[in-house]
């Protein structure tokens, strides 16, 4: 029986969503999810729009990885993935603002409210390791 299109999806991008959730990231696949965690997570959420792009690969997962072996680090952890999880990646966007819908980006916010926003502009020109500086420059200043 042949595989459908949406289970090949499934199936390529699990290992981008592995790549984030082996670090201990939280995939919220709902609008419902979102909606309960992302408002009530006191002290500071990280919040990365994951996405199949080149940049996601290449910049952005690594550049979270890296972040993320920092002494100081946000106190949640979440995802969405762009074009996968619909509904999820839409209601977290609305926490964005005034920030247009960009994937990757990677939010970081503090009891609820956004603090520091990387675009995707901000991801695909960029390295890996200066994403990195640039959350851990971030987590310094508001995850203490």
């Amino acid at each position: 029986m042949a595989m459908s299109f949406d289970q090949y999806m499934r199936d390529m991008v699990q290992p981008m969503r592995d790549e984030l959730t082996r670090l201990g990231v939280e995939e919220l696949r709902t609008a419902e999810e979102v909606e309960d965690k992302l408002p009530s997570a006191k002290g500071t959420a990280l919040v990365v729009v994951n996405s199949v792009c080149g940049c996601a690969a290449g910049q952005c997962r690594p550049g979270v990885a890296e972040a993320l072996q920092h002494e100081v680090t946000p106190d949640h952890l979440f995802t969405v993935f762009a074009g996968q999880d619909k509904e999820a990646t839409a209601k977290a966007r609305e926490y964005f603002a005034p920030y247009p819908p960009s994937s990757p980006s990677i939010a970081l916010m503090k009891d609820g409210e956004l603090v520091h926003f990387i675009e995707r502009h901000q991801i695909e020109n960029r390295s890996a390791e200066e994403i990195a500086a640039d959350l851990t420059g971030a987590f310094d200043r508001f995850c203490r």
